[in-house]
């Protein structure tokens, strides 16, 4: 099985605290997902996440067929990271890890997924002819949608100590 890396890093004018708020309420995730993946909750969602939290949602990677897709959140450190991780979906294999540093004028985002198709060699096509350029036109939409949210980082990129 080959895991594969997305790691993308985007600085955004708000406190971290503010930044938590917003990412840990599933329901805000339908404003930063791509229409294109018809992303469609299908079980309500808690306001906010806990270790344990189970969200089941549907979206359309490919073509008018949905697919199931039902994470759990893991891992939970407020207002420092969390973790998702897929129990059934289109992934082998998903773990997606949150992180927020706060930065001088803003806060610092980090998103680390690591994961795996099915299929062995064909899905290793199928993550070098589709799936690894989708995921990254969902996490350019991503940060334009962010962007739009809380308009643009201006300060400077240097962490604070002890973060």
């Amino acid at each position: 099985m080959t895991i594969h890396r997305l790691h993308r890093l985007q600085r955004l004018p708000i406190s971290r605290e503010r930044a938590w708020d917003f990412f840990s309420d599933p329901n805000n995730l339908s404003t930063i997902t791509p229409n294109w993946l018809d992303f469609t909750l299908t079980a309500p969602p808690p306001d906010t996440i806990w270790e344990g939290t189970i969200l089941q949602y549907t979206i359309r990677p490919v073509g008018p067929i949905p697919v199931q897709w039902i994470t759990e959140i893991t891992h939970v450190d407020a207002p420092h990271r969390f973790v998702d991780e897929q129990r059934f979906g289109p992934y082998k294999f998903w773990h997606h890890a949150h992180h927020f540093f706060p930065i001088e004028g803003g806060v610092e985002v980090v998103d680390l997924v690591h994961y795996a198709l099915p299929l062995g060699p064909l899905g290793t096509l199928v993550h070098k002819a589709t799936v690894k350029n989708r995921l990254k036109r969902i996490f350019d939409y991503r940060r334009r949608a962010l962007e739009q949210l809380f308009g643009p980082y201006t300060g400077e990129p240097k962490s604070l100590p002890n973060t």
